[in-house]
């Protein structure tokens, strides 16, 4: 059975950025794998990882929305090959959250760090069912360090674990892939 992979990341990188190039590494491994990818289906991270994946072979949904293409007049990236529209930005994210068996998140800004929240929050209260949530890099490891660290009295310890850190995309698949396994 096909594992659906949601990856988060920022829309400003461009091919070239290294952010783009380890996005576009991520969904090339990801196709590798044989796992369905979901991304917002725009521009920077999204569009890097469904090139990647789709290069690789890789079946690519891009989770995307009026209220997104109204603010910034953008369209689903041609590497996208199944199209889910919805009409709010909510309804998107609620999508790449609750359609997925695994989340992995890029470097990224406000919007990705809500959509790793709502994710991790969902997964506290059981909304979703034990699964994978991978952020990948340094910069996500400082952040979650320090807010479970300055705010640890309302994040009770059990919780911390379901947030797991990679240095980089081969380490983020590798622990995927175990945890996939694993799952099975």
């Amino acid at each position: 059975m096909t594992k659906n992979i949601t990856v988060f990341g920022a829309s400003q990188p461009q091919p070239g950025d290294l952010t783009y190039e380890q996005a576009f590494l991520l969904g090339k491994l990801l196709g590798q794998e044989g796992f369905t990818v979901l991304t917002g289906g725009y521009m920077g991270t999204m569009e890097a990882v469904s090139r990647g994946a789709a290069e690789a072979g890789g079946h690519t949904i891009g989770v995307t929305c009026e209220e997104i293409e109204t603010w910034r007049k953008a369209k689903a990236n041609p590497w996208v090959k199944e199209e889910w529209k919805k009409v709010t930005l909510k309804d998107r994210l609620h999508t790449l959250v609750e359609a997925c068996d695994a989340a992995l998140a890029l470097p990224g800004g406000i919007g990705t760090l809500a959509e790793i929240a709502i994710y991790w929050s969902d997964l506290q209260v059981g909304i979703l069912s034990p699964r994978p949530l991978i952020l990948i890099g340094p910069g996500w490891r400082a952040t979650f360090e320090t807010f479970i660290q300055t705010q640890a009295t309302y994040i009770r310890p059990e919780y911390r674990p379901l947030v797991t850190f990679a240095n980089d995309v081969e380490e983020a698949v590798s622990l995927l892939v175990g945890a996939i396994h694993q799952s099975q």
